[in-house]
């Protein structure tokens, strides 16, 4: 389906930071009266990555990643019919158990807001610029693209 209307009203949230995030800030931005649902996916930081244990994690962004983040959020606001959308990402060194990414959707309906928010982390993770650069215990490192 797609809405018509002009929705980038409807992103309440965006941003990419060096510092710790917060899914009660991402819940809290997509409220909205009419939403029968929201739905919230927090990333978190792994201990391993295909069978390989790693030790340390960071991320880098490409200047332009707001930009990006905003056109994959204005086509999910143009295909769902979402009240709010929350898009957050953590650049910099992060720890096992960190939250990387937390993004949120709120929605008329339940399965609405569940497929907006799948959406929103599935466009994200394959268009935004976002690199990710592991170190595993066994001493090689590689970088992971997000797109």
């Amino acid at each position: 389906m797609s809405h018509s209307v002009e929705r980038s009203d409807v992103i309440r949230l965006i941003g990419v930071r060096d510092t710790p995030l917060s899914i009660d800030e991402v819940y809290a931005a997509v409220g909205a009266p009419g939403a029968g649902g929201t739905a919230v996916f927090a990333g978190t930081v792994r201990d391993n990555d295909h069978a390989r244990a790693v030790t340390a994690l960071s991320y880098s962004a490409h200047p332009t990643v707001e930009h990006e983040l905003r056109a994959v959020m204005e086509k999910v606001a143009a295909d769902y019919p979402v009240l709010g959308l929350a898009a957050l990402h953590r650049v910099g060194d992060l720890r096992i158990g960190d939250i990387a990414v937390v993004v949120a959707a709120s929605c008329p309906h339940r399965g609405e807001a569940f497929d907006a928010c799948r959406r929103l982390i599935d466009d994200l993770k394959a268009r935004v610029p976002i690199w990710k650069h592991q170190t595993f215990t066994d001493g090689g490192d590689e970088w992971v693209g997000a797109c």
